[in-house]
């Protein structure tokens, strides 16, 4: 992972396919899973209602209120026709909230795949017992393997505000002991939180730096149905990017500051489910997010790092 980008390689910030190809010599894709957990800031474990702008059937394929399907049929549906590896992305909820035994079952059998050669583990920085860091372990020594922490802000008070569930503190224990067991991390960041400034959003890049994060998803601020920020949108407590073009100059900010070795594995939110989407509807797709993203950095004639100041 000592890559640096040069301003003349394409798309000038350091891809998540680049990073694969690099790594595998060909495309790796995610087959994103609901696996059936469920999520301590739920169930009352630590809070109830969940993260105010979650509804996970949003943004999740095969999430649903009822019963997902078997994870062997998720396996199947999210294959490529053409022959391809994959890592099996454990999405919904909260992916090590449960016993090892279940935890093993559930990651073995989608390691049994023959085109499946890694894993990718989305969990709460506060979801990691010393077991379970011994688990991730064993697996990261024998496939590929990231845990993805949802960190959203590097504030206090917007993790409250948003009902997180978690402080920043514990955030960054949770890196140093997944560091500590040779895991990569990536970690999510939404822009355009409830109270936050393009100075907040540029600390938070800066908290992801310092703490040597491999990769990061950056999301911008979606309203969806049967979350509670859907009440406080109707309400008109909630400002959102109305375009990608009011969320591009953050963005490209953000890319600018970030450690030109950290891999960007998404730009921008995606909501799976559009009738599940209140605001913001932009018209472009992922690669047209991307090229556009592409577009603005080759204007400022910046890149991934530019203002890195490692």
């Amino acid at each position: 992972m000592n890559h640096v980008l040069k301003r003349e390689e394409p798309g000038w910030y350091h891809r998540l396919g680049d990073y694969f190809r690099k790594q595998f010599g060909q495309p790796v894709y995610k087959i994103p899973l609901d696996a059936g957990f469920s999520c301590p800031n739920r169930d009352g474990t630590i809070g109830t209602g969940g993260c105010r702008y979650c509804h996970n059937p949003s943004f999740s394929p095969f999430s649903r209120e009822d019963q997902p399907p078997a994870l062997s049929e998720q396996l199947q549906k999210g294959k490529k026709k053409k022959p391809a590896l994959y890592l099996a992305y454990f999405q919904s909820y909260t992916n090590t909230y449960a016993s090892l035994h279940k935890l093993k079952e559930l990651y073995d059998q989608a390691l049994a795949v023959p085109e499946v050669i890694g894993l990718s583990i989305a969990t709460r920085p506060d979801c990691l017992s010393p077991a379970i860091l011994d688990l991730l372990e064993d697996y990261a020594n024998r496939c590929h393997l990231w845990v993805e922490f949802g960190l959203q802000s590097a504030h206090d008070k917007t993790l409250k505000r948003i009902n997180r569930g978690h402080s920043v503190s514990d955030f960054v224990r949770a890196v140093t002991l997944t560091h500590e067991r040779g895991i990569r991390i990536c970690a999510h960041v939404i822009i355009g939180l409830p109270g936050e400034t393009a100075a907040m959003y540029a600390e938070t890049v800066d908290l992801i730096n310092k703490n040597g994060i491999e990769g990061i998803k950056f999301h911008h601020l979606q309203v969806v149905r049967n979350s509670p920020l859907a009440e406080d949108y109707t309400a008109g407590d909630v400002p959102v990017f109305v375009s990608l073009a009011r969320y591009l100059p953050h963005l490209c900010d953000c890319l600018e500051l970030l450690n030109p070795s950290t891999v960007v594995h998404r730009l921008a939110s995606q909501a799976t489910n559009a009738a599940l989407l209140i605001a913001p509807h932009w018209p472009e797709s992922p690669g047209q997010i991307a090229a556009t993203v592409t577009g603005e950095l080759i204007k400022r004639g910046t890149h991934q790092g530019s203002r890195f100041n490692g």
